[in-house]
């Protein structure tokens, strides 16, 4: 493993910025006392600085040796924000908050683009700009989406944006990127049944909305096995049901809600549609009345080829080919997917490892994402701050017709 001296050497001090960003954790975009940490460090470092965006992002702005005027230019994206969910650690640097978390590892991610910040700072042995993005609100928020509407990419002009995340179970010192989709949208759905309550002993008075359910469920699932060519993937997941208060009383509506997930805008309208052809058809074979909605969130994370073969080579070149795999793609969502939509890149994964390097004080859970024993592996700071730094230093020494 070809480790960066100086990240190396900067390790300690980072992580102990990430375990102060772990114990103050915030949520989307009120990540306000993590924006001050990571703008006071770039500003300490000599690194001009952009707030705001987003809400509460901030973007720093290095400049090579030659300060920016080949005009070339790449962004390395972080998220900041933490999750609404209790921390079962009791570790000296568990969350201070009670009902916040950095249960998936964002702390880990800012101090993995802190650390290769600094070092770039300090060396700047490269023409162009490199712009570390420090998004917020990735959990549900869309800051990804906010930072763009606020001019993200008019303002700083990059040729690529990259992003990474943590993965949980793989060893330290691996890597993954495959080109193509990665991680799926994230859509949800509501639809409320109304029917006409009654007595439960005199169901033929009313119009009763649970039976109608039960057969919309059913029906969506053959969308999935029958409508969508089989290769392509897709769930429909119903995950709420809703209706009655009472045993003996037929009630008057019925609520369905649940998610949609797929790899493709194609067949994710290809779902919606086929979703509300069903549900009103059915309704209407029932003599109740149908209210769809169908609300789209994170569109999926679709890898550039040629960032994603770049970034694999940069991965090669640090660990070795044998420990760089090639990405599963999980149905999990990500907003890093709407800069993708502007810019070519690749969303990659850097293994953090089995669970075993958390302290004396962890929960009883495994150390998986959104688990409230969760904790990221500080041994990764070195090697994804190199991986950062060799990523953005390659890309700038490319020629410019290689891009």
């Amino acid at each position: 493993m070809k480790l960066n001296d100086s990240i190396l050497a900067d390790a300690a001090g980072i992580a102990a910025i990430r375990k102060d960003i772990h114990a103050h954790p915030e949520l989307c975009f009120k990540e306000v006392r993590t924006a001050d940490v990571v703008a006071k460090q770039l500003t300490d470092w000599g690194i001009p600085i952009h707030r705001g965006m987003g809400t509460t992002g901030v973007v720093g702005i290095i400049h090579g040796r030659d300060g920016g005027a080949c005009g070339r230019g790449i962004g390395l994206r972080a998220d900041i924000d933490a999750l609404p969910m209790q921390e079962f650690n009791t570790f000296a640097h568990a969350s201070k908050h009670q009902g916040k978390m950095h249960a998936c590892g964002h702390d880990g991610h800012t101090a993995m683009l802190l650390a290769a910040a600094k070092h770039l700072s300090k060396h700047r042995d490269f023409d162009g700009t490199i712009y570390v993005i420090f998004q917020p609100a990735e959990e549900g928020g869309g800051g990804a989406r906010e930072m763009i509407k606020d001019g993200l990419f008019e303002q700083f002009k990059m040729e690529s944006v990259f992003g990474m995340h943590n993965w949980p179970g793989g060893s330290v010192g691996t890597f993954a990127v495959s080109a193509g989709p990665v991680m799926a949208s994230s859509n949800e759905f509501k639809i409320t049944i109304r029917g006409k309550g009654g007595h439960a002993a005199m169901p033929h008075t009313g119009v009763d909305p649970v039976p109608v359910a039960c057969q919309m469920v059913q029906g969506f699932q053959t969308i999935i096995t029958r409508n969508k060519k089989p290769v392509d993937a897709g769930v429909i997941s119903v995950t709420m049901i809703h209706a009655g208060e009472a045993t003996n009383v037929i009630p008057d509506y019925c609520e369905l809600q649940g998610t949609v997930r797929t790899f493709s805008i194609e067949v994710l309208d290809l779902i919606e549609t086929r979703m509300k052809q069903v549900a009103e058809n059915i309704c209407e074979a029932f003599d109740t009345q149908c209210e769809f909605e169908f609300d789209r969130n994170y569109p999926p994370t679709i890898n550039s080829a040629a960032e994603a073969a770049f970034a694999r080579q940069v991965m090669t070149g640090i660990v070795g080919a044998g420990n760089v795999m090639a990405q599963e793609p999980t149905m999990g969502a990500e907003d890093f997917s709407y800069m993708l939509q502007a810019k070519p890149g690749a969303y990659v994964f850097i293994s953090n490892g089995d669970g075993t390097h958390r302290d004396m004080g962890h929960g009883g859970g495994p150390c998986t994402l959104h688990n409230p024993s969760y904790d990221f592996n500080d041994d990764l700071i070195p090697l994804g701050g190199t991986y950062w730094v060799e990523l953005a230093t390659q890309w700038l020494a490319r020629p410019t017709d290689a891009v």
